[in-house]
């Protein structure tokens, strides 16, 4: 592995336009807002689009090389050890409830759950499942205090602290109560911003009873979703040294950040999609590599885009000019631009974008330059 180079980020920007849907609720039911410019805006959370890039990871990357989220790591360890052993199932529990009591996580409410959700990889839970199945009858014959002592010798933490999944390496993990256990997040992600004002609509619906007499009237149910529309603002950044970090190995580093710029790209929250069929692509994909500091250009849309048509477009004009401006008065100029976007039919916007992000490309063209890029990052960081 390549040491520790230089701090490199990938800030990754995305316009996207969404049509009526309710992608992310509160607590009220009505798609996530939030005043920004003095108007209100559409908002979908950070926490909704890491899960869907999350989710998104699963459709590329086979299962055991992924991570989970769960209260129910006993279950899930007890499964693994009674794989390939004849130890019963109360016993595998046991042997369970001793390995992770030596990770000292807060026990939930439930036997065998934890307090908060633990974020692990499927590979370190099967590591640790490995240290007591070859015993598991020799173990399970001790006592709790004889059994506590062997487990206490075994590098039960040590499972979690390497060898960690792509999910976790990029988002990390938070154990307040056990420092050890933590993992830096390699991924910072805003929360999607429309570029726009929106103001929230309702969609009244009923539904009709399919095995209602002929001779009674009126609806099965009736109801009301909270909707809107926008072209939202994305933002996300990667540190790819911090990657390296996580992931202990530079090509392994350098795929995550291709998997997650795919994923990202390409994901969708899924609330209520089966009532909005909401799902659709980017308007525009700029990539820009950075040796200084990530930097979200929200900014582009403090003074929100205020056309009736074209707002895509005008939202693309004003983050090339805001990227350009940003350039032109701080001095840092990348290391690398990657651009996407599908605007044909504007000189203006298609020069704009050319001036402020470079030639456009496909995206798997896109990839394949950030791929060959961050490749020569970690190349020169080695000599």
């Amino acid at each position: 592995m390549t040491p520790p180079g230089p701090r490199t980020y990938i800030d990754i920007h995305i316009l996207q336009t969404v049509p009526p849907a309710n992608l992310n609720r509160d607590d009220q039911g009505n798609p996530k807002e939030a005043y920004f410019g003095g108007v209100r805006r559409s908002r979908v959370s950070s926490q909704a689009w890491k899960r869907a890039t999350r989710t998104h990871f699963a459709e590329r990357i086979p299962k055991q090389d992924l991570a989970t989220r769960t209260r129910r790591i006993g279950a899930a360890l007890t499964e693994r050890i009674l794989e390939g052993s004849d130890t019963d199932a109360e016993a595998g529990a046991r042997l369970a409830a001793a390995l992770l009591t030596q990770l000292k996580i807060s026990a939930g409410k439930k036997e065998g759950d934890t307090a908060y959700l633990f974020f692990y990889g499927r590979r370190q839970l099967d590591a640790l499942a490995a240290l007591v199945r070859g015993r598991a009858t020799e173990l399970s014959a001790l006592d709790d205090t004889e059994l506590a002592d062997i487990v206490k010798q075994m590098p039960v933490q040590e499972q979690f602290s390497t060898g960690h999944p792509v999910d976790v390496a990029l988002f990390g993990r938070m154990v307040a109560d056990i420092p050890a256990l933590k993992v830096d997040a390699a991924t910072q992600v805003a929360h999607a911003l429309s570029t726009h004002a929106v103001e929230l609509e309702f969609d009244y619906f009923t539904a009709v009873d399919d095995e209602q007499e002929k001779d009674e009237t009126g609806a099965g149910m009736i109801g009301t979703i909270g909707f809107n529309s926008a072209t939202l603002y994305r933002y996300a950044s990667v540190g790819l040294h911090q990657l390296q970090d996580n992931l202990t190995d530079d090509e392994a580093a350098v795929t995550a950040v291709e998997e997650f710029v795919t994923s990202f790209a390409r994901s969708m929250p899924t609330g209520y999609k089966n009532s909005f069929a909401h799902r659709t692509l980017p308007s525009l994909v700029a990539v820009v590599v950075r040796a200084d500091q990530p930097v979200n250009l929200v900014s582009a849309f403090e003074e929100p885009v205020s056309v009736t048509s074209g707002i895509a477009a005008a939202s693309a004009r004003n983050l090339a000019r805001e990227h350009t401006r940003a350039l032109d008065a701080w001095g840092d100029a990348p290391a690398f631009t990657g651009l996407c976007h599908t605007f044909t039919d504007s000189d203006d916007t298609t020069e704009l974008l050319q001036h402020a992000f470079g030639t456009p490309h496909a995206f798997p063209e896109l990839l394949i330059g950030l791929r060959a890029h961050l490749t020569d990052v970690l190349k020169q960081a080695a000599r």
